[in-house]
């Protein structure tokens, strides 16, 4: 499958897809699809130094800071957009994972998490999706849920955000 897709088609394609990042696995189960006409997107205002990853390559890993905070995990498609992983169902390094996030605390339910359980950091901005440590393996899924995307203010009603229907790994409910 080729990435170079523009975001709200690449975002649904990506749900059941398994994720390995440092021999930790999950299943993606939730998305958000940005691009370049939308003023939510780190794209909107054209190519800077920190979204350079967003105009490069289809199937690299744009990875920014959210609130100075947490990291987050996005995959290029076309120039200039970008789909948010918004959480991941737990498959496999579930002990490297909880290690990461501390005992008790969930593991993959929000962008921010699944980046800290998986030790994403911004060393991984631009990386291509396909070395043994870092892949994407693709499963569509037949049927999903659609809805609008969360945290943010600018054009916070478009319907971008996707999950897989009957998970009960998603960040929030649809």
């Amino acid at each position: 499958m080729t990435f170079a897709l523009p975001a709200p088609e690449l975002a649904p394609l990506l749900l059941g897809a398994s994720l390995t990042v440092r021999g930790c696995t999950g299943r993606i189960v939730e998305t958000e699809a940005y691009t370049p006409d939308d003023p939510a997107s780190h794209s909107f205002p054209g190519p800077t130094r920190r979204n350079a990853a967003m105009f490069g390559p289809p199937g690299h890993a744009y990875v920014y800071r959210i609130y100075g905070l947490h990291w987050c995990l996005n995959v290029v498609g076309l120039p200039g957009h970008a789909v948010l992983i918004r959480a991941l169902e737990p498959l496999s390094g579930l002990m490297a994972m909880q290690a990461r996030r501390g005992p008790g605390k969930p593991l993959c339910k929000g962008p921010g998490m699944l980046a800290e359980a998986l030790g994403i950091t911004g060393a991984d901005d631009g990386r291509p999706f396909g070395s043994a440590d870092f892949q994407l393996e693709l499963d569509p899924p037949e049927a999903y849920l659609t809805g609008t995307r969360i945290g943010i203010t600018k054009a916070a009603d478009w319907p971008l955000r996707f999950g897989l229907r009957g998970s009960r790994h998603l960040s929030r409910g649809f």
